[in-house]
């Protein structure tokens, strides 16, 4: 598992996303925004965005279980519906995917099944997450592919976000 790159909060931006210097961009801001309007209809505040290899948004989404009644209306799931369908294709390599919490199980097989080049997430999960915990399926000796993938940037803009979320549900 790679280490957390520097908060989006410590660079300039370009592309839509954070820029660092040698040219890695950052698209977690616009994740964090899809998280906050997720949060904002009643919905857990996770967010992803899926860029294509020349580093276009093809999909952003935040979660929407609750709106569509779909317990798979997961942020990731979502992006990679909306993806596959304007690429016509069940298989999206080359592109990478930026989520605020660590995929869950359901969401990595689907990542795995994508053939998703690299996956970013900000939270870690340790009680439903699927990469780094729980199930571990990229690690798994069934799964067919296993993206690249980089935890802990924007870490704490995104567990500040889920925390607020469910102390106000238990208020």
């Amino acid at each position: 598992m790679a280490r957390p790159y520097a908060s989006s909060g410590d660079c300039g931006r370009g592309q839509g996303g954070a820029r660092w210097a040698m040219g890695f961009t950052s698209y977690m801001d616009i994740a964090l925004d899809e998280a906050r309007a997720a949060a904002a209809r009643g919905e857990v505040p996770v967010g992803a965005v899926l860029v294509s290899p020349s580093g276009e948004v093809i999909a952003r989404d935040g979660n929407r279980t609750r709106a569509l009644s779909d317990p798979t209306g997961h942020a990731e799931i979502l992006v990679l519906r909306a993806a596959c369908a304007a690429a016509g294709s069940e298989r999206l390599p080359d592109h990478d995917l930026w989520v605020t919490l660590e995929p869950c199980a359901m969401c990595a097989a689907a990542i795995a099944a994508a053939r998703i080049r690299r996956v970013y997430y900000a939270a870690a999960d340790p009680k439903s997450g699927g990469v780094a915990h729980g199930a571990k399926v990229f690690s798994h000796p069934q799964s067919h592919h296993a993206p690249e993938i980089y935890d802990g940037i924007s870490a704490r803009e995104a567990e500040a976000l889920l925390k607020t979320f469910f102390a106000t549900r238990r208020a």
